[in-house]
């Protein structure tokens, strides 16, 4: 049975000042109706958890509905190419899957193939993915692809590195994103995991990490080749 408390309100004229006065009683009521759990109010959802709604903010912001200019200029509009993924650095990988979506966003055609997954480790000079379809459009997903995944492959990288470093201790998500206190970092987290805590929280993952160094090259001595293949070199 549920039961809610309901407030009523009446006027009453107060007889020392002549003015009305709202007063409120409340009643239990009984078997109204309400499922218990439609009074809770749900929390907002996140911006970012639309995720598609980021890409599409991010690719208008950086090329808008003119494109890369310079691809424009100097590739023809049909041209295919070969893209690879290239690892700069060492580090952790991460944004694999939000690169295929800004990839299926700005062509469903472009075919994207990765030799590694999220998590796993690169070395300077591995090739560990690539794409293939036309060089307008790949160049086009190109910035906002890379902007995401360096972004996401520095943060897994320092934090591998801090899992590592603070052990026996575990290592927290964190919600800050602007230097606010604490001073945890890769150097200090070391002393700490070895204080005793069991948990540590860092900002330093998300304000203050370097992204890692990717790079998405065009395969320039096949699109040469298919060019003059199709006189279009």
């Amino acid at each position: 049975m549920n039961r809610v408390l309901s407030l009523s309100p009446f006027l009453s004229l107060n007889p020392f000042t002549n003015r009305l006065v709202v007063k409120m009683s409340a009643t239990a009521a009984s078997n109204v109706g309400i499922p218990a759990g439609s009074l809770v109010v749900k929390p907002p959802a996140h911006p970012t958890y639309d995720l598609n709604g980021v890409i599409q903010l991010a690719l208008s912001e950086d090329a808008g509905d003119r494109g890369d200019v310079t691809c424009k200029a100097t590739i023809p509009v049909e041209m295919e190419v070969e893209a690879y993924f290239l690892a700069k650095e060492d580090g952790i990988v991460a944004g694999i899957a939000l690169a295929e979506m800004v990839f299926k966003e700005v062509d469903p055609s472009l075919k994207v193939e990765w030799y590694v997954k999220d998590g796993d480790s690169v070395h300077k000079g591995l090739q560990f993915g690539k794409v293939h379809g036309r060089a307008h459009n790949i160049v086009v997903a190109e910035r906002v692809v890379l902007n995401f995944m360096q972004r996401m492959s520095g943060i897994a990288t320092l934090t591998k590195a801090m899992a590592d470093a603070a052990r026996p201790a575990y290592i927290l998500e964190t919600r800050k994103t602007a230097p606010a206190s604490g001073n945890v970092t890769l150097e200090t987290v070391n002393k700490i995991g070895q204080s005793g805590v069991t948990y540590i929280s860092s900002g330093a993952l998300t304000h203050s990490v370097k992204a890692l160094d990717i790079s998405l090259k065009i395969d320039t001595e096949l699109a040469l080749e298919v060019g003059k293949r199709t006189k279009r070199a």
